[in-house]
């Protein structure tokens, strides 16, 4: 609504997107079409480990971005744990490091919203005739 162009997507369809565009010879025009949106926003990094392949593309957008245009990243793992999604250290280390340079982390603790939810309807008292 502000003007600003905005892009969503899961760690591992962005990762998948961008192995598809490496075989396609379409790598640096998808990278590209990643490095102008104004915000991007990953979801769910640190669940599913990726492999060396597929880590090194996702470090290419992240550099692409680099100081120029954000990126939000939403994890419930913290970055010692990233170790588990990129299993090279060096290059975890440097995508942490082009993550949190000038950068602002947000802590929003440990549960899941939705766990909360669940546990919220659970403790909601059942009305008669439901």
């Amino acid at each position: 609504m502000k003007g600003y162009r905005v892009r969503y997507t899961l760690a591992t369809k962005l990762v998948n997107e961008l192995v598809e565009a490496a075989d396609e010879k379409q790598l640096n025009k998808t990278i590209a079409r990643y490095g102008r949106v104004d915000l991007l926003c990953i979801d769910e990094l640190g669940y599913m480990e990726l492999d060396r392949h597929g880590a090194e593309l996702l470090f290419q957008v992240l550099t692409e971005r680099e100081e120029k245009n954000s990126v939000a990243i939403a994890s419930n793992e913290s970055f010692g744990g990233w170790t588990k999604t990129f299993t090279d250290p060096r290059l975890c280390a440097a995508i942490v490091d082009r993550l949190t340079f000038n950068g602002t982390i947000i802590e929003t603790g440990t549960d899941s919203y939705r766990l909360a939810s669940t546990r919220a309807r659970a403790e909601e008292p059942v009305k008669a005739g439901t």
